[in-house]
């Protein structure tokens, strides 16, 4: 370790503040971890590796810098055409892969990752390496099945994408690293920014959620930084900002692409400098936040628009985790399912209810736009909805996937139906099932109330 920390110190490349900042929380992840981790530049040279990554190699001993191919591949001269290149020449390029070629024996590099600057430019990869393989114990159909579920506070996930989200998260959530979670609406990204909070050493202080597209900028400062007494019209008393709420903690910006470039000036230097000031006030106040945020835009498409600032970009973006969209990971969709009808079920008080193999395929392919926040929802209405122990199809008939895209009209009339059943249902709960005095405290006639009961199949 002691010689990759002297390649680190030399390298040109980490004098970039960007760079260097996640080296820096490439060495708290990497430090501790069995798996081979390393940083390489453009001329193959080892900025940084870990512990497991040296173990064998004897270079490491020596004053020397280290080539890579050198050091995991054991060769004097260069692989040959290395994948990891690609990343350099293509900055599109978010990741390669390696494996052995015709001319030798291959590093063992599993994937490699751009490492960017604060001018854009890719100068450093992360790489991580194959583990070796392990012993295969033989195990039951059942246990097979049991052993690729995935869980982690709240997050389910069996799919490879969620299995390599929640790798990720126990990876970084000891790190004070700055986090930045892309994904669709209803992906999940604040639940990912809690689990990280929660699996980390500061599980046990604060917490803090700011909905930055939700503020207009004076107030999103005032309340992310507070204010002096008197420092504009209606401040009575001096206020603490949410930043000194969240000390020691996590604070969590969601929807940071919806803020404004002055704002975004004035997060970089809390990020830059640890420190904030109240609103009205010169006395820089020292602070230890943990800053996740989350979007869901292209920051770097608006970086290039000129719409968010480049150097905040990299200074949130540290750590990035990109959330998919519940139509590529459809095999998740059986769990999910599950964990919301008993969930849903113990807060509504309703017995549990099973979900027949057909429901589930119909629920398994439907396209859900709203992602998992959508599927939550749905869950949750067709179980304060519906009666019986087991759903059936007609139960999920709106969810048919060629009948997913509807008109506004069709929607509206749609929530309409649901929203009556479901007062209808109340008022004879209420009623103890005398129609009478339900049809009184819905105010309509007894026959309406006959005709609706029969439409929507109440017994």
């Amino acid at each position: 370790m002691d010689g990759s920390q002297k390649h680190s110190t030399t390298n040109p490349a980490c004098a970039d503040p960007i760079l260097a900042a996640r080296l820096e929380a490439i060495k708290q992840l990497a430090g501790g971890i069995s798996e081979r981790v390393a940083v390489m530049d453009r001329g193959f040279n080892v900025i940084y590796a870990n512990e497991s990554a040296w173990s064998e190699d004897a270079s490491r001993r020596s004053g020397h810098q280290a080539k890579c191919y050198e050091a995991f591949a054991h060769r004097k001269d260069p692989c040959g055409t290395c994948p990891a290149t690609k990343l350099y020449e293509s900055p599109e390029v978010q990741s390669v892969a390696c494996s052995s070629g015709g001319d030798g024996t291959a590093c063992g590099m599993h994937q490699a990752f751009p490492l960017v600057s604060s001018s854009g430019e890719v100068e450093t990869v992360l790489v991580l390496f194959k583990a070796p393989p392990k012993p295969v114990r033989q195990t039951s159909r059942a246990n097979q099945d049991v052993k690729y579920e995935s869980k982690l506070g709240e997050l389910i996930g069996s799919s490879a994408p969620m299995r390599e989200i929640l790798d990720m998260i126990r990876l970084v959530a000891d790190s004070s690293a700055t986090v930045l979670i892309h994904g669709e609406s209803g992906t999940g990204k604040e639940l990912v920014a809690k689990t990280i909070h929660q699996t980390s050493y500061r599980r046990d202080k604060p917490f803090v959620v700011v909905d930055c597209g939700s503020l207009p900028e004076t107030l999103l400062e005032s309340e992310l930084f507070g204010h002096m007494k008197g420092a504009f019209t209606g401040a009575h008393a001096s206020k603490r900002g949410l930043f000194e709420e969240a000390d020691s903690g996590t604070i969590f910006l969601d929807e940071i692409a919806d803020t404004t470039p002055v704002f975004q000036a004035k997060l970089l230097r809390v990020l830059q400098e640890g420190e904030i000031k109240r609103v009205g006030g010169n006395q820089p106040i020292k602070i230890d936040a943990r800053v996740i945020s989350a979007t869901n835009k292209d920051l770097t498409e608006l970086v290039k628009a000129k719409a968010f600032r480049q150097d905040l970009y990299y200074r949130l973006a540290v750590l990035p985790l990109s959330l998919p969209p519940l139509r590529d990971r459809r095999e998740d969709i059986p769990l999910l399912v599950h964990h919301f009808v008993a969930a849903s079920c113990k807060r509504h008080r309703e017995p549990i209810r099973h979900v027949s193999p057909d429901v589930m395929q119909v629920l398994a392919q439907a396209p859900w736009p709203g992602n998992v926040r959508e599927l939550q929802h749905y869950i949750e209405r067709a179980v304060v909805t519906t009666t019986g122990s087991e759903f059936n199809c007609k139960d999920f008939v709106a969810m048919r996937p060629d009948q997913a895209a509807h008109d506004l009209r069709t929607v509206a009339r749609g929530a309409l139906h649901q929203a009556e059943h479901v007062r209808i249902l109340q008022a004879l709960r209420q009623t103890v099932g005398n129609r009478t005095k339900a049809a009184k405290l819905l105010k309509i006639s007894r026959a309406s109330l006959y005709n609706k009961i029969r439409n929507y199949q109440i017994e």
